[in-house]
């Protein structure tokens, strides 16, 4: 159980610096990442962002499904 509470904060850290790459892709500030950490926030915000535009991709791509 020592084990879990020590790699726990490694793979917290992992996660969020996963997410602060991909939303600064994006063209995302990425302290948006913060949001993770927030319960039932964090599901509405992948969803929000996945269906928003994103700054870097070209104007010329549609991005509607």
């Amino acid at each position: 159980m020592t084990l879990f509470y020590l790699l726990l904060p490694v793979y917290v850290a992992f996660c969020l610096w996963l997410g602060v790459r991909i939303l600064r892709k994006a063209g995302f500030d990425g302290w948006w990442v913060m949001v993770l950490l927030v319960p039932i926030v964090n599901v509405v915000m992948i969803w929000i962002f996945a269906f928003t535009r994103w700054p870097t991709l070209p104007a010329n791509i549609k991005q509607d499904l």
